[in-house]
Parts: C-alpha cells; structure tokens; sequence
C-alpha cells in the first residue's frame, strides 16, 4: 500500500496533541528510511552443472566391466570430495543424468537434481541396480550419443546451469558405420557452450578386434588400438568445448578412480590440479 493511502491526513490532526503529532512525523519519517524487502533467493532456479554421465555399454564391455562402471559411478556419488564440490557451489546443486551408449544410446537416468548427500546417496542405488541392456547394439557410435544428448536429453533439463558437460567414457573409437560425422554433432554442441570431457578406459590387454561376449567370440569391428593411440584418439575426437579436458582410465579396475576425480573437476570446475589438492586435504582430515 503505498504510503500516502496510510499517512492520516494532517488537516485533522490539528486537534491532536502536540507531542502525537511529532510521534506520527517520526513514525512516517522512519518507514521512508526503511530498505526495500528483500528478493527472495533465486538460488533455486538454477545449478552450477548440468552432468551428463556417458557410459560405454557397446560388446568389448562384458557384464563384468559394466558393473565396474556402475558400480565407480555410484561410489563417486558417496565420496565426501565429489560431495563437497556438489554442494559447495553458489547453487548448492547440480542436475545429473546417465545415457548409457553403443549402437543406440538409451538414457538410463533422467535428469535429477542432486543438493545433499541423500540426494546422491538415494541416485547411487538407482546406479547400482541399473540392469545392462544387450540391446542396444554391439557398436560403439559416439555421434549417436552425441546427437541422443542434444536432441533429447538437454532440452528436458528442468533447470539453466551455469555449465553444461557431457561426459564420455569407453574402452575403444568409434566403429559405427555411415552416419552423422563426430566432428559436427561435436562442434554443435560446443558451439553452444557445452563441454564434452573424455575418459578413455586404456586396456593394456587388448587384442584387437576379436572380444569374448556371454561366453562365444565376437568382432566388434573395433581395430586395434593402445594406451596411447586410444587417448590420443578422445583428445581428438572427444574433448571440446571451455575447458574440456581428458582424464584416461588404467583399465576398467581404475574406472572408479578416474570417474571420482573427474566429477570433482566438472561439477566444480576446477582444474585438474586443484582437485587432487583438495581430495588429498579431505583425506588427510579424515585420518
């Protein structure tokens, strides 16, 4: 109500005693000193980071492998580093969702808001207990997913982030036949400010095209590829957009090591180097 509708009309306070009249001028000159009221915290319309966690599902990853992918996702959810870095953000959240790829890519988690420790506790069960899905094909498209995640899952996001990154990970290059080209799904996405960080799961065991699936031999298609040529291969193909950067596994035995780290550096966006700086602060208090 603005304050002329409530002020009394001083023509008729001629009949008020003195000291009321200067008690009723005091009152209306302190609630035009008053602040404004305050804006309600817009906190909630917002996260620092929108995570989209790309899991290779494709044939070189045996059901073994793929627990261990699940299983290193929804440790990183409970570690107190990745935790800290998920709430101690301006928003105090961040969005996270799971596409797990191959031929066709399927989103096995939808986007969630994660800003407490049993929110992510509550996501890493669903993790855990994600059935594998055969049919999603034997090969490894990384445009398809790529395209999956711009046509489909980035426009559901409830929420604007502050950044927006696409995670990728997977133990071989891309085999698909015919298709969109990486190169310009990729540069769509970072053309609109998405960054896409790779992890390269490098397996020093590798033999080449030929691949052991539910007990019988398969080819994959997937030529042979080392260490270093696959990680070159992510830095090439992969990685784009500010401050992308590629953060190889030692094999799927390393898988939880690498995707804990890498959430700490996303959702905080943090240099690789700070992180460790951090995680190994958190660790030594812990002690």
């Amino acid at each position: 109500m603005p304050l002329q509708n409530w002020l009394p009309d001083w023509g008729s306070v001629k009949r008020v005693p003195r000291f009321r009249r200067s008690l009723l001028a005091v009152c209306a000159a302190a609630v035009t000193l008053l602040p404004p009221l305050a804006t309600p915290s817009r906190a909630q319309d917002y996260v620092d980071t929108a995570l989209v966690v790309a899991v290779d599902v494709s044939n070189s990853v045996d059901n073994t492998n793929y627990k261990l992918q699940m299983e290193g996702i929804a440790a990183a959810l409970e570690d107190p580093s990745v935790i800290e870095a998920i709430v101690g953000g301006p928003s105090g959240g961040i969005l996270f969702s799971v596409v797990a790829w191959s031929s066709e890519p399927t989103i096995v988690q939808p986007w969630t808001k994660i800003t407490s420790a049993g929110d992510a506790a509550a996501i890493a069960t669903v993790i855990r207990a994600t059935p594998r899905n055969w049919a999603g094909g034997e090969f490894t498209c990384l445009a398809r997913m790529l395209r999956v995640s711009h046509d489909q899952l980035l426009p559901q996001m409830p929420m604007r982030a502050n950044r927006t990154v696409i995670d990728v990970s997977g133990d071989g290059p891309d085999n698909c036949k015919g298709g969109e080209s990486i190169a310009s799904v990729r540069e769509l996405l970072v053309g609109k400010g998405i960054t896409i960080n790779g992890l390269p799961i490098l397996q020093a065991d590798r033999t080449g095209d030929d691949f052991i699936l539910r007990g019988r031999r398969v080819n994959a298609g997937i030529p042979e590829m080392k260490g270093p040529e696959l990680e070159a291969w992510y830095k090439a193909n992969v990685q784009g957009g500010p401050g992308s950067f590629i953060l190889p596994a030692n094999g799927f035995s390393d898988f939880g090591r690498a995707i804990r780290r890498k959430f700490v550096i996303e959702v905080s966006g943090a240099q690789p180097s700070d992180a460790d700086r951090k995680r190994k602060s958190l660790a030594a208090a812990a002690e």
